[in-house]
């Protein structure tokens, strides 16, 4: 018998299989750069607030002064007035006080500006102190001199109620009166003004006061 030779085994053919491509790492989307910081605003300072417009406030002396104007008006409105002491015509302590003062009104509490006032009403010079009214110290108008003199000279007024008086501030703290008897304080156009007046016209003028 014939030797055959074995025949080689048919290999199968391999499939070839296309390398899986190894999956990709999804790349992260590129990072955006941050924008800028800004710097945050400045707060702009709240504007400041304006004084409220009015009247410009009074400096001590103009107030003094207006202080002054006011009562040296209500001396001359009513002609005569009390400086301190109660009567029939006004006291101007009381005025100054708001409200009648029982006992001294050196213990009110308005002590000070009593005392301003009564010195600075005693050195005005439309003003002349007497003791006029009740003995007490009383301030008179230069608008109702006239009718002071026109009754002095018919006799109807005791010359110690017409004799001008002003207190004086001594060194040692105390006070004294510089005296003016009647008619020697009596300026030249007082007394043509009195020549022309009746003697009822000077007791209308001078009213509770005599």
């Amino acid at each position: 018998m014939k030797k055959t030779k074995p025949t080689a085994k048919s290999k199968k053919p391999v499939k070839k299989t296309k390398a899986k491509a190894a999956p990709t790492k999804k790349q992260a989307p590129p990072k955006q750069k941050a924008a800028p910081k800004q710097a945050a605003p400045k707060k702009q300072a709240a504007p400041k607030k304006q004084a409220a417009r009015g009247k410009p406030s009074r400096s001590p002396r103009q107030h003094r002064a207006a202080s002054d104007t006011r009562w040296l008006a209500f001396v001359a409105r009513h002609g005569v007035v009390l400086a301190s002491a109660r009567g029939p015509v006004p006291s101007l302590a009381s005025e100054v006080a708001g409200e009648e003062i029982v006992g001294s009104w050196w213990s009110h509490p308005k002590a000070q500006l009593i005392f301003e006032t009564l010195s600075s009403i005693d050195d005005a010079d439309d003003v002349r102190c007497f003791k006029l009214v009740h003995g007490k110290v009383t301030f008179v108008h230069r608008r109702v001199w006239p009718a002071l003199v026109r009754l002095a000279r018919e006799g109807m007024l005791a010359p110690d109620r017409v004799a001008s008086f002003q207190q004086e501030h001594m060194p040692t703290g105390e006070h004294r009166n510089l005296v003016t008897p009647f008619p020697e304080w009596v300026p030249d156009d007082v007394a043509a003004a009195a020549d022309t007046m009746t003697v009822d016209q000077a007791r209308a003028a001078l009213g509770p006061a005599v």
